[in-house]
């Protein structure tokens, strides 16, 4: 068994002897994507739809009280009430009255459109090769901390940008032990209660291998010699001395995330370059290659980076990271996945939360499904238009190209 401490060490390496190289006092503005933001705003509120729609089929009847959903509006990250969510969304949810039963409160259930593609998602997620896929991500997060392991609470954070099964405690850990253990992270959290972790069983030097390396190793190409794709948005320019500097930086040589720089000035253009890489793999490690700011500032902290450092890694590079403000909170987006709003590599789990999306932007008008913000000119033919999207219970293409 390999010690989980084998993280690969970088002292020796020539570099090191030039870390005291720093990032030009100048400011580097802000612009705004509309494509990225797009990307983002596309998926506003489906993080807390998919959690009510595990939490009701998690039920034995597939049903829940309404009464019962009300109060766990907060765990759910739910933007309004229940009732009124369960309403914006009418092709997902449907509330009823249960027969046979006096005095009866309302109960939710997903329609029959909402359970075809949660049937189709469950079917992606039982392959094994997704599976397997899944467990070498979860993995590959836990060996870019220094210890190979990562406190639950951090594990949840990621737990849907990750794509794990919302029960993978119960699932995934099981099938895969010799990959993954539940442990005591050494410390309490504020209420003093312990604070458990997941722990890499044995070092992979497998999967210690960055997207950026994998990417060189596919072109053929070999070194430290690795440059990251800048695609600045048009009407952007850096300054002169900005854009040389960065130039500079390119040329710097590539250190793994998954080696041991910590012994680099933290402040120094090296450590920044290993600190871009870091964050640069982690979003190439998620499904939709974006994740909330706050994300990586949680992750970063426990690793020991002050939150300065990611910050200004992402303000330093917004050709490399694109920091949306919308759907209340602050998004990081992997430029180099997205072309204009649409990620370059669909991932399986994301076409079906595509279909997810397509069904949220239907209403109901006078019993037929209508997409939400139509155009007056195309309202006429919208009813046929729709049926024939949603002809018997499965969502077709068009769906996710919507």
């Amino acid at each position: 068994m390999i010690p989980l401490f084998h993280l690969r060490n970088t002292t020796n390496r020539h570099y090191f002897l030039y870390n005291k190289r720093f990032f030009i006092n100048a400011r580097i503005k802000w612009v705004r994507d509309p494509y990225l933001d797009k990307a983002v705003e596309r998926e506003k509120n489906l993080k807390p739809l998919i959690s009510l729609k595990n939490l009701i089929l998690s039920h034995p009847s597939q049903t829940l009280p309404l009464s019962t959903a009300s109060p766990l509006k907060p765990n759910l990250h739910l933007p309004t009430t229940v009732e009124k969510f369960i309403q914006n969304y009418p092709l997902i949810f449907k509330t009823f009255l249960p027969p046979n039963k006096s005095n009866s409160l309302p109960h939710i259930k997903l329609t029959h459109k909402a359970l075809a593609i949660h049937h189709n998602e469950n079917l992606i997620l039982n392959f094994s090769h997704y599976r397997k896929d899944v467990a070498e991500r979860l993995a590959k997060l836990l060996m870019l901390s220094r210890v190979g392991k990562l406190p639950l609470f951090i594990i949840e954070m990621f737990k849907y940008d990750l794509g794990l099964p919302h029960d993978y405690i119960l699932t995934l850990l099981l099938e895969f032990p010799d990959y993954f253990q539940i442990c005591d992270m050494g410390f309490r959290d504020s209420n003093g209660d312990l604070v458990f972790g997941l722990e890499l069983v044995s070092w992979r030097d497998y999967l210690a291998v960055s997207e950026m390396e994998k990417t060189v190793i596919g072109e053929g190409k070999s070194g430290r010699g690795i440059k990251y794709l800048m695609n600045l948005p048009r009407g952007f320019d850096l300054e002169k001395r900005v854009s040389t500097w960065v130039n500079e930086w390119q040329n710097l040589p590539y250190i793994s995330p998954y080696e041991n720089a910590f012994h680099l000035t933290s402040n120094g253009d090296h450590a920044e370059k290993w600190t871009v890489g870091l964050i640069h793999e982690v979003l190439s490690l998620l499904v939709s290659k974006k994740t909330e700011r706050d994300n990586l500032f949680c992750l970063g902290e426990f690793l020991g980076f002050q939150q300065t450092r990611v910050k200004k890694a992402l303000v330093h590079f917004p050709g490399i990271f694109y920091v949306s403000n919308k759907i209340r909170t602050q998004t990081v987006v992997l430029r180099e996945a997205y072309r204009k709003n649409q990620l370059l590599e669909m991932h399986p789990l994301m076409a079906m939360r595509n279909r997810y999306i397509s069904l949220m932007n239907l209403v109901l008008r006078k019993g037929r499904p209508f997409r939400a913000g139509m155009t007056a000119h195309r309202k006429k033919s919208a009813p046929s238009r729709i049926r024939r999207k949603f002809d018997g219970n499965t969502v077709t293409r068009s769906d996710e190209d919507d």
